[in-house]
């Protein structure tokens, strides 16, 4: 076992980067930090991602994607500002779940556009009574002839206000148990008008989280993708991957706040020497450390085991359950160390708090990720 990075995976490393300090952070602080980003600003950010190779890292390469290992994605999406690093993880989710199982024509007319960062995608599955439960998704898909209706709320969606298509989870009747036959269909927002109301939240408030209103809203019934019943599964494909990659933006925050504190703890000076030689700070230090490094190493783990092909539902869910967790502790340490400056939002570190902690939602919440890993280490699942 190597935990060294190849020479290859730090090129990787260097050069997110310096992507991220010459093409993402100016956009970033051209705007204010407290509203949602316009849509020129993500699409220059997206086409950043696209020079990149990281718009669809999971496709092949031969489809046109960057053909990257989940531990490689992990390691460059680390690098990224959380909030950009969410919307390329609904992004790129997204194109995966198009390029499964969907006609030809719907893969060639938008994957070209959604790989090359001139076009945003995102998935809209959550529901008021459909969210860790994605089987229990009412949105109704109506079937007459060349055209199809969608009828149904969702909820929680990122990226929906500054997207161009919308791969929608929903439903085209019950089975013989009651449990809806989901389906997926791809909405074009060129073509097609439906309410998009804008969500405000807690953090990540330079991004998009929105709710959508579909009232018998037309598409195309050749934009229905895949087969009747695998929108779970593909849902599950991706959440498996997107777990670690969304408790390693809460790495990323926690390194920043570490680095902060370090800094102020050796400048800082009270009772005659700098706050870095008290013992209290040394150990808040410590345990900071710790959170981040093991964050790092679990979240690592999960990514490796879905390149080796193991299955990764529990270990996933282990990942993103504890790194959520244990870096939001650690930023809250770092605003102990920090004091006063540390509910400032001069220095921004309460703006690192607010972020991390809407980590601990998207993808599952730490309830339902215990209860997957239960069922993994059971064999017995707690909530069907």
């Amino acid at each position: 076992m190597n935990f060294t990075l190849t020479e290859e995976q730090e090129l990787m490393v260097s050069a997110a980067k310096r992507m991220v300090e010459t093409r993402i952070e100016p956009v970033l602080l051209g705007h204010p930090a407290d509203q949602p980003l316009p849509k020129a600003a993500m699409l220059d950010i997206f086409s950043a991602f696209a020079e990149l190779g990281i718009t669809a890292p999971r496709l092949p390469v031969e489809a046109g994607g960057g053909g990257l290992k989940m531990l490689d994605y992990g390691l460059i999406l680390e690098q990224l500002p959380p909030v950009v690093a969410l919307s390329l993880a609904s992004h790129e989710g997204t194109i995966l779940r198009i390029h499964l199982g969907c006609p030809d024509h719907i893969r060639e007319r938008y994957l070209p556009d959604l790989i090359a960062g001139r076009k945003i995608a995102c998935t809209a599955n959550t529901e008021a009574d459909a969210g860790s439960d994605s089987g229990a998704i009412r949105t109704k898909l109506e079937i007459d002839g060349d055209s199809a209706y969608l009828t149904g709320r969702k909820m929680w969606i990122t990226n929906a206000s500054i997207c161009d298509v919308v791969n929608v989870s929903c439903t085209s009747g019950l089975t013989d148990n009651g449990r809806p036959v989901t389906r997926r269909a791809l909405v074009d927002r060129g073509e097609v008008a439906f309410e998009i109301r804008e969500t405000a939240i807690t953090g990540l408030r330079q991004g998009h989280l929105s709710e959508l209103v579909f009232e018998r809203t037309r598409v195309p019934a050749s934009h229905i993708m895949g087969d009747a019943g695998d929108a779970a599964k593909t849902l599950t494909m991706a959440w498996n991957g997107n777990r670690p990659l969304l408790g390693l933006m809460t790495v990323h925050l926690a390194q920043k706040a570490f680095d902060l504190a370090r800094d102020y703890a050796l400048s800082r000076q009270q009772f005659g020497k700098p706050l870095a030689s008290h013992q209290l700070v040394q150990k808040d230090l410590a345990d900071i450390e710790t959170a981040i490094v093991s964050s790092r190493l679990m979240c690592y783990y999960a990514l490796d085991c879905i390149d080796r092909g193991l299955r990764a539902n529990g270990t996933s869910a282990m990942a993103k359950r504890f790194a959520t967790q244990a870096c939001e502790r650690a930023i809250h340490l770092a605003m102990q160390v920090h004091g006063a400056m540390g509910i400032s939002e001069e220095l921004g570190i309460e703006q690192l708090w607010r972020d991390a902690r809407v980590f601990q939602v998207p993808d599952g919440m730490n309830g339902i990720l215990e209860l997957i890993q239960g069922r993994e280490i059971t064999g017995t699942a707690a909530f069907r």
